[in-house]
């Protein structure tokens, strides 16, 4: 590898790591109008997760579970009716790669996302008076 090739491999490192960069993802903004596939015990649920918090979850009899969801604090929580159960959350979810977590209740379970969002480009700055 190269000194400049190094150099620019810390500094893409170094802008990872920075709050800002970190400041631009928001918990669960990736499956949001997306649906992810749960396995708990050999069942597999299909939860998707609405705009605004709202949620349905699918059972495999067809059955349409409603639900809310929130994503803070490192978890990522669903609550129905009264009951709620949530999982660690530290990082976005990948369309394609299943996590197993273990929820606050003891269970474990795999999620699938089957598509996730992009984060929106970042607006253009207008040019400046010269250029």
């Amino acid at each position: 590898m190269t000194r400049a090739a190094f150099i620019l491999s810390l500094g893409a490192a170094a802008l990872l790591a920075t709050p800002a960069a970190a400041a631009t993802w928001v918990p669960a903004s990736e499956i949001v109008g997306q649906t992810v596939q749960v396995e708990t015990n050999g069942t597999i649920n299909s939860i998707n997760f609405k705009p605004g918090g709202s949620a349905e979850i699918m059972t495999p009899a067809g059955r349409v579970v409603p639900a809310s969801w929130t994503a803070s604090g490192g978890k990522l929580c669903l609550l129905t009716g009264g009951a709620s159960e949530c999982v660690a959350y530290s990082q976005p979810f990948q369309a394609g790669q299943s996590v197993t977590v273990t929820s606050d209740c003891g269970s474990t379970s795999r999620w699938l996302a089957n598509a996730v969002n992009t984060a929106p480009a970042p607006e253009p700055k207008a040019a400046g008076e010269r250029g």
